[in-house]
């Protein structure tokens, strides 16, 4: 059972990135750790980390031993899932990670009731806007809003993701309302950092004919939460999605524009690792976004 315990101690620094993180997540002293470590590389004849004042990698070796159990951890843990699965409960840790204004404004509010739901269940909720690797992260699930194509992954979707145009009116009194994309050029744009066609916007008119506008951003941002600070504010015209300013429609701060146009569409899924049996605290998860949310979303109501 030593080299049992050693293996995993060992993974856990890996995927943690650093003896310190690990021992926090392990409850274990940052010296126990390391020597778990030490043992396993020891027994193995072989270096698997490299060491230094600030940080560890792996060495080649420890790259692949890493590879190779992870397939054996995760053999053990599918058997303790389907024991788990078998006795009907969720429980344990769910590790969760999410783009940080979706998870800020729906996710985080969600939370305690699905803690309600399920009192055996912990969670930890990591939020990131840029595509993490769920697997490298030690990830359950991952909430995406995009188009999925990783096959390495399985992908639930739970609900559409609109994009809306939108503007504070003061801003609008200013600089006049756009009457058709073409307009945009001439207006200050608000751009998040980590769309795709954060250049380039396509539009579709009423007669199904698209139409492609380079826009050339005044305010370039990473994060939707902050764009719409800034929107609100009078920076910009920004195209997000519905999510994030329904409340703001509905209650007049921000302006819908071109509202006969159809622009960005995307879809909000769940993804999680390809696994023979799926543990009760993900399918638990799955299901309660999608029944929070529904295939039409309340921020759309």
């Amino acid at each position: 059972m030593d080299s049992l315990s050693d293996i995993v101690v060992f993974a856990k620094v890996v995927e943690s990135g650093s003896f310190t993180a690990a021992a926090e997540h392990l409850s274990l002293s940052k010296s126990v750790v390391s020597k778990y470590v030490t043992r396993l590389e020891e027994r193995l004849g072989a270096r698997l980390l490299n060491r230094t004042t600030r940080r560890i990698s792996l060495t080649e070796i420890g790259a692949t031993f890493y590879r190779q159990s992870q397939q054996g951890l995760q053999v053990l843990e599918d058997a303790a899932a389907e024991v788990s699965r078998l006795q009907g409960e969720p429980r344990g840790t769910l590790r969760i990670n999410a783009p940080m204004s979706f998870g800020v404004l729906h996710l985080a509010p969600a939370i305690p009731d699905f803690l309600s739901r399920y009192p055996e269940l912990a969670v930890d909720v990591q939020f990131d806007d840029r595509k993490v690797d769920v697997i490298e992260g030690a990830f359950d699930v991952s909430i995406r809003i995009a188009d999925i194509a990783d096959s390495s992954l399985v992908a639930r979707r739970i609900a559409p993701c609109r994009h809306v145009l939108v503007a504070a009116p003061d801003y609008l009194q200013r600089r006049g309302i756009p009457a058709t994309p073409l307009d945009l050029q001439e207006h200050s744009i608000v751009s998040y950092q980590y769309q795709e066609s954060a250049r380039q916007w396509e539009f579709v008119d009423p007669r199904g004919k698209s139409i492609m506008v380079p826009v050339q951003a005044t305010v370039q941002m990473n994060n939707s939460l902050g764009m719409r600070e800034a929107v609100l504010n009078g920076a910009g015209i920004m195209r997000t999605p519905t999510f994030v300013v329904g409340s703001d429609i509905r209650q007049g701060r921000l302006q819908p524009l071109l509202t006969s146009y159809k622009t960005l569409q995307r879809s909000i899924y769940i993804v999680f690792p390809q696994r023979r049996h799926l543990s009760p605290k993900i399918r638990a998860f799955i299901d309660f976004m999608a029944e929070r949310i529904t295939a039409t979303p309340y921020w759309d109501e």
